[in-house]
């Protein structure tokens, strides 16, 4: 063990859970070890080869969490930890606590709720936080909120990307729900752009092979996401972490929403017409949504146009500056 300073990241990720909680630690991971900080990743990746390849392609270790507050604390002790990042809303309460009393700084990462974890910097991504949380301190906790999308976290495969720019003609869709599709909606996305009846060629992203039919090409996850996100015309997701990748990339997205934490930003971001809404379920709304948006071009990029410049790509260098500040 050497003496440089050592950071965690506990957060987990798996067919279940998805990865969007591992995704963005991993963006943080590399703005810290771009500093000289080493990171370790506490938690468990489970039944996704793509997930566990996000860390093993980096070099980032990973080592078994427990769940108990006091026994993480004794891990982070025995890896000497200065400081732990929180991002999971499976953690026991008084984690954060715990690892306070044990002379770790914490940065809790948080959409919207933070669920009751004590930590002395909080960070919601999320579009409209900074007016939500504020500027000041959690009460309780004196925990200070780095709130808003000047605070996303991207990874260096999407900060080196670029969008491609395209000639008209037949609009490319690319289809994905993160990197498990947790809650298996792919398919039902498939069959509703399919429904619209209008030209397209489509790429989409399954964990689960299917037989989409027309003009979808069905694919595994990818480490080409970035540049399929680039190449597109058009994304259909969630309102999860990817969708400030798209923000940044100023590719115009259609989006829904497969968890209760992803509503919050799914309704700012279709609220400001950053993104088009489609609702929470596939159904003739949202083919005629989706046949909108195929059928008309300017549409779709007015999207995009609203969306980009809304993400600098600065935002985990500011979340680490605040961060290495406590240490």
């Amino acid at each position: 063990m050497n003496g440089r300073l050592r950071v965690g990241l506990r957060c987990d990720a798996g067919v279940s859970s998805g990865v969007g909680h591992l995704v963005r630690c991993v963006a943080l991971a590399e703005e810290l070890r771009a500093r000289g900080v080493e990171v370790v990743f506490l938690g468990q990746v489970r039944g996704s080869a793509w997930a566990r390849a996000q860390l093993d392609e980096r070099g980032l270790p990973l080592a078994d969490a427990p769940s108990a507050p006091g026994r993480l604390a004794a891990l982070a002790r025995e890896l000497r930890l200065a400081a732990v990042v929180l991002d999971s809303y499976e953690l026991p309460a008084d984690t954060g606590a715990a690892l306070r009393r044990a002379g770790l700084a914490v940065l809790a990462i948080a959409d919207g709720d933070p669920l009751g974890q004590q930590a002395d910097l909080y960070l919601d991504q999320n579009l409209g936080a900074e007016r939500r949380h504020g500027q000041g301190t959690v009460q309780g906790t004196g925990g200070r909120w780095l709130a808003g999308a000047r605070y996303a976290l991207l990874r260096d495969c999407v900060l080196r990307c670029a969008r491609t720019s395209r000639p008209g003609g037949v609009p490319h869709v690319l289809c994905f729900f993160g990197g498990t599709d947790s809650a298996g909606v792919a398919p039902a996305w498939a069959r509703a752009l399919l429904a619209t009846g209008e030209p397209f060629r489509g790429t989409v992203i399954s964990p689960a092979p299917f037989e989409a039919g027309g003009p979808i090409t069905v694919i595994p996850p990818t480490d080409r996401l970035p540049e399929l996100m680039a190449g597109a015309d058009l994304v259909v997701t969630a309102a999860g972490s990817a969708i400030w990748e798209l923000l940044y990339l100023g590719v115009p997205a259609a989006l829904t929403w497969v968890a209760a934490n992803q509503l919050i930003g799914y309704e700012e971001l279709v609220g400001r017409g950053v993104a088009a809404g489609l609702g929470a379920e596939p159904g003739e709304r949202a083919v005629a949504a989706l046949a909108e948006l195929l059928a008309d071009p300017a549409a779709r990029e007015e999207h995009g146009r609203r969306g980009s410049g809304l993400i600098d790509g600065r935002g985990r260098s500011r979340a680490a500056d605040a961060l290495l500040a406590l240490l």
